[in-house]
């Protein structure tokens, strides 16, 4: 039977390919999308969200907007990655046939958990302001949710500051308290996503395709190329969030291994820092499942599979 999913994003050019996978792949059932600040403002986040599953035709999954701030510390966006609209690259005219619900994120959460037939996993690949608040506010419904994927943190270096990966870096309180919950949980960090690089020869592949989905699926890929060029000198740029997706498609794709995992919430340079213990120095107890490789074959393969059948 089909994984029953929530995804969390701040699209965001990989949550848009994340999305993509989410509608198409059989073995998941996406039931609801809810979104957060964080790649841009919330406002432009949900926009893209209903953009993207609009494309897709997915006009039936319903899209709530999320917490337009972290818990406690100033929004800090990335459009010097994902440009204005936080979805550069092709434009679009007019408004997403996909609605916004009427309900927040956070009721539409407490709604999906609450009513369907048994628990759900939510997939989250931005800041994790959402889950948070949820775990907080509704802590009996935690054994309503499966596990909790995300897509954040590192085990070696960041992409904002030294060690402060971008979605833990913008809400670490968040992602610290969703960690101490006890619910499973999977972190799919910048190690991991840094093997799914988006070459010339995956590029040429989406363009074989040959569908309008497909160009926007390129366009998107060569506009964050660039800004990764630019900034960070990569010559293929990483699509991180569809990682996290294939995670829960198919397991045995992306490696893990457990490890006890925390977040630095008060350190002057290391705000934002996933400290994971590989190798047990502090013997505390594992509290994650932690992505070591990626199956980029099987990836890459699925990803495109996706944009084919949504074609």
């Amino acid at each position: 039977m089909a994984i029953p999913l929530i995804l969390d994003c701040d699209p965001g050019h990989d949550d848009a390919m994340a999305l993509l996978l989410a509608v198409a792949d059989p073995a998941v059932d996406l039931l609801a999308v809810t979104t957060v600040a964080g790649n841009q403002t919330v406002e432009k986040c949900t926009v893209n969200a209903r953009r993207v599953l609009s494309l897709a035709g997915a006009v039936d999954v319903p899209v709530a907007r999320g917490a337009a701030r972290p818990l406690a510390r100033p929004l800090r966006i990335a459009d010097d990655v994902h440009g204005v609209t936080g979805l550069d690259g092709p434009r679009f005219e007019g408004e997403p046939a996909v609605p916004e619900s009427p309900l927040t994120a956070h009721e539409l959460l407490l709604e999906v958990l609450r009513e369907h037939d048994g628990p759900v996993t939510i997939v989250a690949t931005g800041a994790l302001t959402n889950v948070a608040r949820l775990l907080s506010d509704r802590p009996d419904l935690s054994g309503r949710i499966d596990q909790i994927v995300w897509m954040g943190g590192s085990t070696e270096r960041g992409n904002v500051t030294p060690y402060a990966e971008a979605n833990a870096f913008v809400d670490p309180e968040a992602a610290d308290q969703v960690l101490r919950s006890g619910l499973p949980f999977t972190m799919c960090g910048l190690n991991v996503t840094h093997q799914a690089l988006v070459t010339d020869d995956v590029l040429a592949a989406f363009a074989r395709i040959g569908t309008p989905l497909a160009e926007i699926c390129v366009e998107w890929m060569t506009f964050f190329a660039s800004t990764y060029r630019q900034l960070w000198g990569f010559d293929a740029p990483p699509l991180h969030d569809p990682v996290a997706v294939a995670r829960v498609i198919d397991p045995s794709s992306v490696r893990c291994v457990e490890a006890n995992v925390v977040v630095e919430t008060a350190g002057r340079w290391t705000a934002g820092a996933t400290a994971v213990d590989l190798h047990g120095y502090t013997g505390r107890p594992a509290n994650a499942q932690v992505a070591m490789e990626l199956d980029r074959a099987a990836f890459w393969a699925r990803l495109i599979a996706a944009v084919t059948a949504l074609s």
